[in-house]
């Protein structure tokens, strides 16, 4: 069974992108770069020809992987998604009850994720611990610097 993951319009937009960008330029440049790299002769010692058979097998490895991604991607339209349960998509108000600061975090797909934008993967551990809380549950989460406890103040879909 395929593993299916969600994922926004604009993340599947992002990987689309992406591959198109890796198949008709980054490919095209690196069979220039061998075809240049054989002309030299000797492929035995010839360092350009094998730095770019290298760069080949990644860009090739980036296409596979974006088409599996492609393939098993579930596009999640948010702003049809409602409720008062914490799922994918939500972007949620957290009280750190130690600090008593606001945190704000929106729950994307794990190739969406930027923690420095607040934008946490739906497979991280804070997310899984989420999932399935509503507005006013408190949330105890263990962190590399001990326990920490929140207590859920919005959940949101935007």
């Amino acid at each position: 069974m395929v593993e299916r993951f969600p994922i926004s319009k604009e993340g599947m937009s992002k990987l689309e992108i992406e591959l198109k960008h890796l198949r008709s330029v980054e490919r095209v440049n690196v069979i220039k770069s061998i075809a240049e790299a054989r002309a030299h002769g000797d492929l035995s010692e010839n360092a350009e020809y094998h730095a770019a058979k290298k760069k080949q097998g990644f860009i090739e490895a980036k296409i596979s992987e974006l088409e599996d991604k492609i393939s098993r991607a579930e596009i999640i339209d948010i702003s049809q998604v409602r409720g008062e349960q914490v799922k994918y998509g939500a972007s949620i108000r957290l009280l750190d009850e130690d600090t008593e600061k606001e945190i704000a975090y929106k729950i994307v797909s794990e190739y969406e994720s930027d923690a420095s934008k607040g934008m946490i993967s739906i497979t991280s551990p804070l997310a899984k611990a989420l999932i399935g809380k509503k507005v006013n549950e408190y949330l105890e989460f263990n962190t590399p610097k001990g326990i920490r406890y929140y207590k859920i103040l919005s959940v949101d879909y935007i």
